[in-house]
């Protein structure tokens, strides 16, 4: 039961149900849950200090997330991550977020456009904090789509960036490093700035392809060798 110590009891005055999908989530996303890793509802029950039954609804939601399987006569299993999950996921984040680029930069008030600058600025200031970098690239990608008003599409992407995150996939540190993302980024601010739909679209294409791309190149490297790129 791989990382059930790291899990943390909840506040029995919050609702059971959403806290344990948050302290889940959480342990599986840090890497306290390890993916393929198998556990139990009665063993995160323990773990949570709570019944099973608001752990068994968290799981069924984390289970739609794609975040973990139930198995028959075993228990819980965290998701692993195969090559056409990146595939899928890309595919979905493309459709999903190139069309959201152009409509905000066609859209975007004033105040908009400087709050999406200060997640840019964010992540330029923490080049040496991965974690921090990428809750600053979220801010950055969740900013382009709360233009829209569509919160499902926010959820969504949200949900999409999850099943990345939680497997522990990145090319940071592999194939590109943070410096090049924030130029990526970069990108798309300038054409949300000038208020030019179409460039934006397509830097958010590019920038989302290139991640593809690199992410699929590592899934077909040898274990040692991605490894080692992590380490270069």
């Amino acid at each position: 039961m791989n990382g059930l110590k790291q899990i943390k009891a909840v506040a029995p005055e919050t609702g059971l149900a959403r806290s344990a999908y948050d302290e889940i989530r959480r342990a599986i996303l840090s890497g306290d849950l390890k993916e393929g890793s198998l556990t139990s509802v009665r063993a995160l029950s323990e773990a949570l200090g709570m019944s099973r039954t608001p752990v068994r609804e968290a799981l069924v939601e984390l289970a739609n997330d794609r975040l973990v399987a139930f198995e028959r006569n075993r228990g819980v299993r965290i998701c692993e991550t195969q090559r056409h999950d990146i595939e899928e996921i890309f595919e979905m984040r493309l459709l999903l977020e190139v069309p959201a680029a152009r409509a905000a930069a066609e859209s975007m008030s004033s105040s908009d456009v400087q709050d999406l600058e200060d997640t840019l600025s964010g992540m330029k200031n923490q080049l040496s904090d991965e974690n921090e970098f990428m809750r600053f690239d979220w801010g950055f990608h969740r900013k382009l789509l709360e233009v829209s008003g569509n919160e499902r599409i926010v959820a969504a992407v949200e949900g999409l960036r999850d099943q990345i995150r939680t497997r522990g996939i990145s090319t940071v540190g592999r194939s590109r490093q943070l410096d090049a993302i924030v130029t990526e980024h970069q990108a798309i601010f300038d054409a949300v700035r000038l208020g030019d739909g179409q460039a934006a679209a397509a830097a958010m294409d590019a920038h989302l392809s290139t991640t593809r791309a690199l992410l699929l190149t590592q899934e077909d490297l040898p274990t040692n060798e991605t490894d080692s790129k992590g380490k270069s």
